[in-house]
This record gives structure tokens, C-alpha cells and sequence, in this order.
């Protein structure tokens, strides 16, 4: 199973002979192998794999009895990823490190994106909005929103003001340029969601 949690670091630009490429800089894992869902079981096959070392203190008694149990330090950050059937051989307690992917691998990297507040339809949509000039009242705003009796309400889906950012968005598709595996950075084409420090979840583009 090639997937691993990570954090992102920021981004930055790599060069080559050719060209000035963008990439964004991925501090990914190590992680480790906390426990094995099975298919008889659990009715599905899965590895829970923990990320980010931490104090026991500061995670809840149920995540350090996963750790102790693995036999690992106490993790604080817990995701599982679905396997097919009999996919990985992987052993509970295993050290996952960036060394599981390659240069040139392809890769996913899902993550929340940065939460923007309440927006306009200006900044939400990408409406043009009303006339600039002087004498108009409707600059920014976002002007008939429907019919009067007929139908007599909003559709849903209508694009309006509202909540903006801080939503799951999966990049597909990432190319890695350079893996430094005695630092644990992974280095990717291109820009991924989420904040500066925000955790990212990598995985094999081909699963």
C-alpha cells in the first residue's frame, strides 16, 4: 500500500535544464501501522495508519491503546485507508516512510481547503456584479434571484452569498519530482489544498 499522511510545508520552485517548475513541499510521515481491518472480521480490508508523534496526554485513551497495542509511540493523528482484498502484506507495527513512492510516481493528495468565511457571489462565483459607476446601488450585489408567483420559491443549487472554503478537495494526478528520504519530504508538481502546516493525505494514483 503506497499512502501516507503528511503535512504541507509550502510551496517553492524547482529547476531543471528546461524549465522553472512550481512545487509544493510535503513533509510525509513517517507513519505507522496501528491495526488491520479484515475482511472476516470486520467485514472489509483497511489499515489505520497514525502520523505526528506526541505526547500520551494529549490524545484520547482509545488512540493510546491503539499505539500501545501496535507497539508504536503515541500518534496523534489516526486515518484508515481501504484495501482491496489481500492487497498488503503490511505487518501491524511497520515503519511507513516516503520511501514507498518513487520520482515520477503519480499521486493524489486530499486535504481541506482554507475556510474563506461568508462570501459574496463576487468572490464565491465569480459574478460580475452590477455597474461601478456612480448612482447605482447594486455594486457587488447579487440582483433577481427568481420569479414572482410562478414558481414562487428558490431552486435549490441557485448560486448565492454563503460559506466559502473549508471543504475536502482531492488533487489527482501530482507528479514527484524529488523525494529527500533522510528529511522526509516528498516533492510534488504543482499546489495542493489547505493552509500552510495543514494535514494532507498522499496516495498512489493508481489505486
Amino acid at each position: 500500500m503506497k499512502s501516507l499522511i503528511g503535512k504541507k510545508i509550502g510551496m517553492t520552485t524547482f529547476f531543471t535544464k528546461e524549465r522553472v517548475i512550481p512545487v509544493t513541499v510535503i513533509e510525509a510521515g513517517p507513519c505507522y501501522v496501528l491495526d488491520r481491518k479484515t475482511l472476516p472480521r470486520d467485514g472489509y480490508e483497511a489499515l489505520k495508519i497514525g502520523f505526528q508523534e506526541t505526547r500520551e496526554q494529549s490524545i484520547a485513551k482509545p488512540v493510546a491503546g491503539i499505539c500501545k497495542k501496535a507497539g508504536t509511540v503515541p500518534l496523534k493523528i489516526v486515518r484508515e485507508f481501504r484495501l482491496k482484498e489481500k492487497e498488503s502484506e503490511t505487518q501491524i507495527g511497520a515503519k511507513l516512510t516516503v520511501e514507498l513512492f518513487e520520482c515520477g510516481d503519480k499521486v493524489r493528495v486530499r486535504a481541506v481547503s482554507k475556510g474563506k468565511g461568508f462570501q459574496g457571489v463576487m468572490k464565491r462565483h465569480g459574478m460580475a456584479g452590477g455597474p461601478a459607476s456612480h448612482g447605482h446601488m447594486s455594486h457587488r450585489r447579487i440582483g433577481s434571484i427568481g420569479c414572482r408567483t410562478t414558481p414562487g420559491k428558490i431552486f435549490k443549487g441557485k448560486r448565492m452569498p454563503g460559506h466559502m472554503g473549508l471543504e475536502t478537495i482531492c488533487i489527482r494526478g501530482l507528479e514527484v519530482i524529488r523525494i529527500e528520504a533522510e528529511r522526509n519530504l516528498l516533492i510534488v508538481r504543482g499546489s495542493v489544498p489547505g493552509p500552510n502546516g495543514g494535514l494532507l493525505v498522499i496516495e498512489d494514483e493508481s489505486k
